[in-house]
């Protein structure tokens, strides 16, 4: 806060851009046993020839080229069709991609881990920290245990490093934590048969990608408007076929209740739709997911976002932080907060973000406001327990929500006709907590160090500084001068009416006379 500590340069607020993709998911209720050993015979199938699919394009790493795709796929098509094929090399380049990336953020996490380390090694130990860079660690214990991590890091970034130079990835069909699963059953509490059953449906296959133009927008697994489920039967299973042509039809019929009447119109209209179809091993439920595109979204400008006001969003560990601002960047009323529980499931912490958001969303609309204002967080590059400390990483990085929620925020304020501002997330906690926490607190209520964070994000927003504005006294002191700065309209009493009482301390003007 000092005048010796360095501030970093902010990058100007924007607005994000509208999600494209759609996915909505039901449950595949009413499989008769025989649809059940088809789907998993196909699967299981299909899974296979993934595997070994994406076993080929690790192992041709950097040197993959279009026709090595080509012969790839046709290996593929003799065992299932020229759809399938496709489909499943695609996932296997769209698989290998991201592990690339993953190692491309696994590298800059260690070199922010092995650049903190090295620093604080060279300092003497017990010297505290200065303009904003760490100091040297409180003992010598401390410094030699971090000198041996060093060394680790420095290991571990060489061998990543290498690995990457050779196109070299290291990836887990059915996902790493299930793999490691299977060394600490008793912890986990499953037997090693249903560990098994796990494993198994988690590498089935049984993804279709849409084409626009082909009946009902996918010819591999097609939904009809009424319900009605074919699938497009691989080459050894194909004797399993109950329609012609090689398909088989579910007994189940599906319909979906969120977006459906959007997806009737797709398929109506012979647009292209993926589908997958999965098996919740734990609970023993089918269901099948269906995503589409949509047209790019026009962003608007930042001016018209922000000709009502701006609602200030502060994220945290448990809850949302959120105050409405003018159009002058003044305070408008007391502000809100949206709760929610990350503990439990995976499912369970997604339904407590999405329903957080839902009532943020609609009480910014209830307001009249077009613009949700939240900070561009970003952890991607200080994932390190050398920033934060382990448990202290745990709560701080971990415990906010941020990839989730901006994900969730997006979709959801698009849907809405709310855009979306991103600013910088540098000091905004800091200065809320200096330039807001005491002037909009009351004798009863008391602002938070979060909710001054969330009217710094709004201003910020807006083009305004962090700071409460100030003027030069103006050249008399009758009503007829006015306000010295831009307020917001206040419905109380006007001029000639009494005043409302100042929030904050008392003045040193002399009191009138006769008081």
């Amino acid at each position: 806060m000092g005048g010796s500590v360095p501030l970093r340069s902010m990058a100007a607020p924007f607005v994000v851009s509208g999600a494209c993709g759609v996915s909505v998911r039901t449950r595949l209720k009413g499989l008769t046993v025989r649809d059940e050993e088809v789907l998993r015979r196909v699967g299981a199938h299909l899974g296979s020839l993934a595997s070994r699919d994406l076993k080929a394009r690790c192992g041709d790493g950097l040197g993959h080229r279009a026709r090595r795709w080509a012969e790839r796929k046709r290996e593929l098509t003799a065992e299932s069709s020229s759809r399938w094929a496709g489909a499943i090399t695609k996932a296997s380049h769209d698989q290998w991609a991201l592990a690339r990336r993953s190692q491309t953020s696994h590298i800059t996490t260690l070199d922010t881990a092995i650049t903190t380390i090295s620093h604080r090694l060279a300092l003497p130990v017990g010297q505290k920290s200065a303009r904003g860079a760490p100091g040297g660690y409180r003992s010598a214990a401390e410094w030699f245990a971090k000198s041996r991590r060093l060394t680790v890091l420095q290991q571990r970034r060489q061998q990543v490093a290498a690995d990457r130079a050779e196109g070299r990835v290291r990836v887990v069909r059915g996902g790493k934590a299930l793999a490691r699963g299977r060394h600490h059953l008793e912890a986990a509490g499953v037997s090693e048969q249903e560990w098994r059953q796990r494993w198994e449906t988690a590498r089935w296959f049984l993804s279709a990608d849409g084409e626009t133009g082909k009946r009902h927008g996918n010819e591999t697994l097609r939904i009809a408007p009424d319900g009605q489920v074919s699938i497009k039967l691989p080459a050894p299973p194909a004797g399993l076929a109950n329609a012609p042509h090689g398909r088989y039809v579910l007994s189940a019929r599906v319909s979906f209740a969120h977006r459906g009447r959007e997806w009737v119109d797709r398929v109506e209209a012979d647009r292209a739709v993926a589908y997958r179809i999965h098996l919740d091993a734990v609970r023993g439920r089918w269901y099948v997911d269906a995503s589409w595109q949509r047209p790019p979204v026009e962003t608007i400008p930042l001016e018209a976002a922000l000709a009502r006001g701006v609602v200030g969003i502060d994220t945290n560990a448990d809850h949302l932080a959120a105050w409405q601002l003018d159009t002058h960047g003044n305070p408008v009323g007391r502000p809100r907060r949206f709760f929610y529980d990350l503990s439990g499931s995976a499912s369970h912490r997604d339904a407590q973000l999405r329903h957080a958001l839902t009532r943020l969303l609609h009480w910014t609309r209830r307001l009249g406001v077009a613009a949700i204002a939240i900070e561009d967080l970003d952890f991607g590059d200080v994932k390190s327990r050398e920033r934060h400390g382990g448990r202290r990483l745990r709560q701080v990085v971990h415990g906010i929500p941020t990839g989730r929620l901006k994900a969730r925020l997006v979709s959801m304020a698009t849907e809405q006709g709310i855009a979306l501002v991103a600013v910088d997330a540098a000091y905004t906690s800091r200065w809320g907590a200096r330039y807001w926490q005491q002037p909009t607190s009351t004798r009863k209520i008391k602002t938070s160090r979060h909710e001054a964070a969330s009217l710094v994000i709004g201003r910020r927003a807006q083009g305004f500084g962090a700071g409460r504005r100030t003027a030069p006294p103006p050249r008399h002191r009758s009503d007829g001068a006015g306000h010295r700065t831009v307020q917001a309209r206040h419905p109380g009493p006007g001029c000639e009416e009494p005043r409302p009482a100042r929030i904050g301390g008392r003045t040193r003007s002399a009191a009138p006379p006769g008081a």
